[in-house]
């Protein structure tokens, strides 16, 4: 069987990661596409992920430029996968997989955990044969490579803190978020704290870059996020994904997200696994105590039921 997986943001490669193993270790062929945004090319690198970058880059902040971008970018995903005999499509929150998958009768399995992004979830809900959303947050398998913290010069004593920026150019979010920026300031100048930063564009490390706090540490590149989040003592995030990761891990996590909460990040702050930030004044900076990560589901339950798009 061949299979075509598109990843177009950096969170998706390590949600795909597990898929991919799963899919070669079965004997099936897996074809990856994919696009130049954030750091989803450096993490299809690091996970050592071959994959072709099919398209136009991201289109930005506005409407216009993110529909010419996504024309742009059906038109290359449909001349990339016409003749080359896929059986199977699987995307999560890659609306354009969908819809050339759709036009060249591939049957498709799109996943997404945010439901009101609705302008394109509504175009992969209305084009693929298979929709997955989750019923609960699952929790992953994970041995924490270690190494991540020397890469970084992490100081072990002191407060390890992940932080992850807001995804300003998302249609959900177009607003902007002052939370984050004093959260920032917060921690950059704590000496008890060292804060690592993960930006996602480039404007948003030389916002981060001029601000010259000695606290924050800005990797030069992509980094094993999971094994990071996994070691910290605290996650801020102003996106969803990664929020969701540090549930799953067991760490301490704040939302700093300015948008309309999802359903699933409403449960895990009713269930009080997941904060949401006020002011910078309610973190609690401390360590953790070391705690043994819990066993997960297993991956092939999700890769199996997105095969169910093979089903007539």
């Amino acid at each position: 069987m061949r299979v075509w997986i598109d990843i177009s943001n950096s969170p998706q490669v390590p949600f795909f990661r597990p898929l991919i193993a799963l899919l070669e270790a079965r004997g099936q062929q897996v074809e990856v596409t994919t696009r130049d945004y954030a750091q989803t090319l450096e993490l299809l690198r690091l996970h050592g992920i071959e994959h072709s970058a099919i398209g136009p880059p991201h289109g930005g902040a506005g409407t216009v430029g993110k529909g010419r971008s996504m024309a742009g970018r059906v038109r290359a995903l449909r001349r990339f996968a016409a003749s080359r005999g896929f059986d199977i499509a699987l995307s999560h929150a890659s609306h354009e997989l969908p819809l050339v998958a759709r036009s060249l009768g591939i049957p498709s399995a799109y996943a997404f955990d945010y439901e009101f992004a609705r302008t394109q979830h509504g175009l992969g809900c209305r084009a693929a044969r298979r929709v997955i959303v989750p019923e609960a947050i699952p929790q992953d398998r994970l041995d924490p490579d270690e190494t991540v913290l020397d890469e970084l010069a992490i100081d072990r004593d002191r407060v390890l803190v992940v932080v992850r920026t807001p995804p300003e150019v998302s249609l959900y979010h177009r607003h902007g978020n002052t939370l984050f920026a004093d959260v920032v300031q917060r921690l950059g100048r704590d000496p008890g704290t060292q804060a690592v930063v993960l930006p996602r564009t480039e404007e948003q490390r030389r916002t981060i870059t001029d601000l010259d706090l000695p606290s924050l540490v800005l990797p030069r590149s992509a980094v094993d996020a999971q094994s990071l989040v996994a070691l910290s003592d605290l996650v801020v995030s102003a996106g969803g994904t990664m929020n969701r990761e540090a549930v799953a891990l067991g760490v301490p996590v704040y939302t700093t997200f300015g948008g309309r909460l999802g359903a699933v990040d409403e449960t895990l702050i009713a269930e009080k696994r997941l904060r949401l930030l006020r002011a910078p004044s309610e973190l609690e900076l401390e360590k953790r105590a070391a705690v043994a990560l819990a066993v997960g589901r297993d991956p092939a339950m999700l890769l199996d039921l997105m095969l169910t798009a093979l089903e007539a």
